[in-house]
């Protein structure tokens, strides 16, 4: 019995660990809950430097083997690299605003796209309507100018924010990054979507005139005194009628109604048919 006493008096006693406190997230910040989000990251993928390496490397090797394929691509089918680009800038990005809960964008991609839509129904009836296209330029033209804006505004804030003039007013680097980047990519995606339909809607357009043909032979000629655009006759100065501004695009064609901020627009549309 005394041994066996002094065997548990000699017996070493566990003691309990010790109990952390733990944090609860709804009492963390912002920038404490993004710091301590980074630090679980970093320990997750300790010690895997190598296979990063690695798949960056596959990453570099793909991106530039997808290039030379898209280049070859868009240089022997052009027509149909546009279309499939096109089309996936157009869709692919519903998927990811309805998984993810973006709201702002999906309700301004379903505007853009219930408007596009009936604008590009309108350009490919036949025959072709005397107002059409007026309302195709005309609602582009909004779409280069908005896009435009949007592209100035967001590189002008990420500039703001990298210069640090963020902080004499106050704004926090994260709000107004964020802001800018946005900005910019509406600018970006707008942008490139509308120079794409309208693209689309001036092809289909030209070929129901008669102004374009896939095989390259036309079906009419253009008058030097009939517009480009709607078919009108062109009303000289020393002529009755109603005078507009005419511009001379780089096809020697002149639409009397454009202004001199759509005739930059048509130039481009003009010398990409």
């Amino acid at each position: 019995m005394a041994a066996g006493a002094a065997v548990r008096k000699a017996a070493p006693v566990l003691e309990a660990p010790p109990q952390h406190k733990q944090i609860s997230h709804t009492k963390l910040s912002a920038d404490d809950e993004w710091n301590l989000q980074q630090e679980r990251m970093y320990k997750m993928h300790r010690g895997h430097e190598s296979m990063h390496v690695e798949m960056i490397l596959i990453f570099l090797c793909t991106l530039v083997i997808a290039q030379i394929v898209l280049v070859q691509w868009k240089r022997r089918h052009g027509r149909s690299y546009n279309l499939v680009t096109l089309l996936q800038m157009w869709v692919v990005p519903l998927y990811f605003t309805i998984k993810l809960y973006w709201w702002r964008f999906l309700s301004m991609w379903g505007m853009f796209s219930v408007i596009t839509s009936y604008i590009l129904f309108k350009a490919t009836r036949k025959p072709l309507s005397g107002r059409t296209p007026r309302l195709v330029y005309k609602w582009f033209l909004l779409i280069y100018k908005l896009s435009y804006a949007l592209g100035v505004v967001g590189y002008l804030a990420i500039m703001f924010t990298m210069c640090g003039f963020n902080l004499l007013f106050r704004i926090k680097a994260r709000d107004s990054m964020d802001f800018g980047i946005v900005s910019l990519f509406y600018g970006l995606y707008y942008g490139v979507m509308g120079r794409d339909f309208a693209e689309i809607c001036s092809d289909y357009m030209a070929s129901t005139i008669g102004f374009y043909s896939i095989s390259g032979m036309p079906t009419r000629s253009l008058s030097d005194n009939v517009c480009a655009v709607c078919g009108q006759i062109i009303v000289q100065l020393d002529e009755e009628g109603l005078t507009e501004n005419t511009y001379q695009l780089s096809c020697n064609h002149v639409p009397p109604f454009v202004r001199e901020e759509t005739s930059s627009l048509l130039f481009t549309w003009a010398t990409a048919g």
